[in-house]
């Protein structure tokens, strides 16, 4: 027997779940915010819900906005529960439910003029953003805004009728500065070096191809914090939403699971007044940097460092690839020797322990976290967590044994079988491309570090284009396995 999540059934649902302790009427909305997913609904919101408990910020709650027609699917399934979530937070040893209701309402994809009008409301003091690392509009290389990218351009001929969710901002803040309204944060909450920089980068570059006064208006007032985010979250399934009924008899459209685990760094820069998120866990430091680079670098970084191993040899869950020896002693090598060296101080952290925080993270069966997940996307996540620190070694004259075989274990996995000849289903905006350089790179491995806009000036370094060529050839000629073995043993570099 399960019960519909909706506000009329909370009394009925708190018997299995923790439920809002604040009356959803007396929220205003304070934010709005693109990129409605998984990992908004597990950190910024649940953050936001703890603060309504206390019975503070009511006037910060959330509007959703979508962009894209697949936004709309999210918006109709939460829009038929009031947009609720059950959020199930799964630890080692535990797990507890929660519904949370910071989200009041959601402005469907495809009506540009509607999320203008809300952007422009002198309520919305916050537009935050989680849109992936690829939602950006950076050239992987040069981690700089492309202006000449084809929906960009395309905004930029056309500004009114923007299609992008930077397009929207800028038109929401040109219509504020008309009419004299302070303008909002815009407040990145993705996994990118600098978030707050490279959003303003994009929203400021994008609004100088069409109006250059308002671009110099955006530079001069509007507020791009920078933050560090952390909270592992896969995505729903079948599996997910039984798991709710099941074990919770919460009928949810969409549930999120996750860890208990959850961080958020966050720079103290904001327009127009911010909620008072310190009171509910949240690190507000003048340099975000430190801690920024630590996560990226071991926790994200340690991500990709095992996604493709992993896949090569058949896994599908995270918490499984751990529990493989050599898996382990891979990511445990290739950080102590050559990831956590580069990684700057951070105030009061031992980046030792934490990297043991990030592998008890990463043991974790309950949540479920998968391995085509971790995979994804890789023509983004390559160049934000594993070639920046590939980079820094080469400049110090230091080897790069490790990263260059995460390299090339990334190269090997898009030639589009496993080990065992199973076929890899592709999950990135450029797989055609990376298909077909990894072929070619069978026999050329310099085919795929041709790839110069993700591989940038590391390609052109002669001891890292050997020590991929070597990974490469030695993934092809003795299997995953077996190369893995190699470089525990120190061989692999001979």
């Amino acid at each position: 027997m399960t019960t519909k999540l909706s506000l009329a059934n909370l009394g009925a649902i708190k018997a299995t779940a923790a439920v809002p302790a604040y009356e959803r009427s007396d929220l205003k909305a304070g934010i709005v915010h693109f990129g409605v997913g998984n990992f908004h609904r597990a950190h910024q919101a649940i953050y936001l819900d703890d603060l309504f408990n206390t019975g503070k910020g009511h006037d910060w709650a959330i509007i959703g906005a979508g962009v894209l027609p697949s936004d709309e699917t999210m918006r109709a399934k939460l829009a038929e529960q009031d947009f609720l979530t059950t959020v199930v937070e799964q630890d080692n040893n535990k797990s507890a439910a929660r519904v949370t209701g910071p989200m009041i309402g959601y402005l469907s994809p495809g009506n540009p003029q509607a999320t203008i009008a809300r952007l422009a409301d002198p309520a919305i003091r916050i537009v935050s953003l989680t849109i992936t690392e690829g939602g950006y509009f950076i050239d992987p290389a040069s981690g700089l805004f492309n202006p000449s990218h084809p929906a960009i351009a395309a905004d930029a001929a056309n500004p009114t009728e923007p299609k992008t969710v930077f397009g929207l901002i800028i038109a929401g803040l040109k219509v504020r500065k008309e009419q004299g309204i302070p303008p909002f944060t815009v407040m990145s909450c993705d996994n990118i070096p600098g978030n707050g920089e490279v959003t303003h980068a994009a929203v400021s570059g994008l609004a100088r191809l069409s109006d250059s006064d308002l671009a110099e208006w955006i530079d001069e007032n509007v507020a791009f914090p920078n933050a560090m985010v952390d909270r592992i979250t896969p995505a729903t399934g079948p599996r997910e939403i039984g798991i709710a009924a099941s074990d919770y008899g919460i009928d949810d459209n969409w549930p999120v699971f996750c860890e208990e685990f959850k961080q958020w760094v966050l720079e103290d820069k904001f327009t127009a007044g911010r909620p008072a998120l310190e009171d509910v866990g949240v690190q507000f430091v003048p340099d975000v940097a430190p801690y920024e680079h630590m996560k990226i670098r071991i926790l994200n970084g340690g991500h990709a460092a095992i996604a493709y191993p992993a896949a090569l040899l058949d896994i599908h869950f995270v918490h499984e690839a751990m529990e493989e020896p050599i898996i382990q002693a891979f990511l445990a090598k290739l950080e102590h020797d050559e990831i956590i060296p580069i990684v700057p101080p951070v105030p009061n952290t031992n980046l030792h322990d934490y990297f043991k925080l990030v592998e008890n993270r990463l043991f974790n069966p309950k949540i479920g976290d998968t391995i085509p997940r971790l995979a994804q996307d890789g023509s983004n996540r390559q160049p934000k967590f594993i070639l920046p620190s590939t980079a820094d070694r080469l400049k110090r004259g230091e080897d790069v044994v490790g990263l260059s075989l995460v390299s090339a274990l990334w190269c090997r996995y898009f030639e589009g079988t496993t080990d065992s000849g199973k076929p890899i289903t592709f999950n990135d905006a450029s797989a055609d491309r990376l298909h077909e350089a990894a072929l070619k790179a069978k026999d050329n491995p310099d085919a795929f570090l041709a790839l110069s806009d993700i591989f940038g000036e590391v390609a052109k370094s002669d001891l890292f284009r050997r020590r991929f060529a070597h990974a490469l050839r030695t993934l092809w000629s003795k299997g995953t396995r077996a190369t893995l073995q190699l470089y525990l043993d120190g061989h692999l570099g001979d």
